[in-house]
């Protein structure tokens, strides 16, 4: 075994040692007297940072296994989530972006013509799948649209890329813009889950926010994360849409293919999705329904929610350290300079438009 790859599991093991005191001391109150500090150094930044670093003075260690993690562990993590969330909180939070996002997806498609195709003159694939990873969630939308569009595997790669790189840096800058801009959880919750592209880094960034203000939670009865979690699946939600109108926008392209789009609408629909608003709905009306199970049972049962929200937050930051050792100096390199510039472009306009509706419009 090469020392990265000794190095890799070594910084696995000691993130997950450290995160796992965190999750025992929130939920049993553990007091750890003056190692305290060993079940709280790790944030979702660092986590992230560690990931990045590694990456860049490692290379890859353990491939097949970072992907898998990277990729899994997130959706179960999401998942784990809903169970700290209730339906009502939920689908309001999720029904007042609703119309901006509805704009907001369709201008981002509009905006990344024009940034990609007629300012840069990025290929037609590319510049659709920046675009589409823009408007909805990053990633997820890519792999969504990609098969639908028959993109090429450079296409894929060149927009993957770029989104990856824009995610890392939208994770350490968006909390401090934040915090600098005095903006409160619901407010940062709602910018970070439409400016910012992956749902990891949503989740991340909101994770981080909630660690920089912990007072802010108790006074606005909401924090960063609940808000920025639910309004992004519900954005994501948008692929079927992405991928219903995706053939209408390349019919010319698909009409000379001899096999035209296999991905069916319903398979665009990333699970995990699914299970998160399940997972809700048995917390809203199942666990904590004291009318269903009794006093007793339904306080047991928003423990136990309570517990696996808890496990669900620190398994997502222990997924950034995943993300970010993914991100090499060949990932970077594969992924040009127009197709940079749009995605800047693109990231930057959104960015600005949706900060600028939370505070003069929302």
């Amino acid at each position: 075994m090469q020392k990265k790859e000794l190095c890799y599991i070594a910084i696995v093991a000691v993130l997950g040692l450290s995160l796992l005191m965190g999750f025992v001391v929130e939920v049993f109150h553990v007091d750890l007297g003056p190692w305290a500090w060993v079940a709280q150094w790790v944030s979702s930044p660092i986590a992230l940072a560690i990931g990045f670093a590694f990456a860049l003075l490692f290379g890859k260690a353990f491939p097949t296994f970072n992907k898998t993690m990277s990729k899994k562990l997130l959706q179960y993590s999401v998942i784990g989530l809903g169970f700290g969330m209730n339906v009502n909180q939920a689908l309001a939070s999720g029904s007042e972006g609703m119309l901006f996002t509805i704009v907001s997806v369709f201008g981002t498609l509009g905006l990344g013509w024009l940034f990609g195709r007629k300012l840069l003159g990025v290929d037609s694939q590319t510049s659709y799948l920046l675009s589409s990873g823009t408007a909805i969630c990053g990633g997820s939308a890519i792999a969504a649209v990609g098969p639908v569009l028959k993109a090429k595997a450079e296409s894929m790669s060149v927009a993957l890329g770029v989104v990856f790189v824009l995610n890392a840096v939208a994770l350490f800058i968006f909390p401090t813009i934040g915090d600098a801009l005095g903006m409160t959880m619901k407010q940062f919750g709602m910018w970070a889950a439409i400016a910012i592209h992956d749902t990891s880094s949503v989740v991340g960034a909101g994770a981080a926010y909630d660690q920089m203000h912990p007072e802010l939670i108790a006074q606005q009865g909401v924090s960063a994360l609940e808000v920025a979690t639910t309004i992004k699946l519900t954005r994501a939600l948008w692929i079927v849409v992405l991928a219903l109108v995706t053939p209408f926008f390349f019919r010319q392209t698909l009409a000379a293919s001899t096999d035209g789009p296999t991905k069916r609408w319903y398979q665009c629909v990333p699970p995990f999705i699914v299970w998160f608003v399940v997972a809700i709905i048995f917390n809203t009306y199942v666990l904590s329904n004291a009318s269903l199970l009794g006093d007793t049972a339904a306080t047991m049962g928003g423990q136990m929610s309570g517990a696996v929200n808890k496990l669900a937050k620190h398994l997502i930051t222990l997924s950034l350290f995943f993300i970010g050792a993914s991100l090499t100096r060949e990932t970077l390199r594969s992924v040009g300079l127009r197709p940079l510039i749009q995605g800047v472009l693109l990231w930057l306009s959104i960015s600005l438009i949706t900060l600028g509706y939370i505070y003069w419009v929302a």
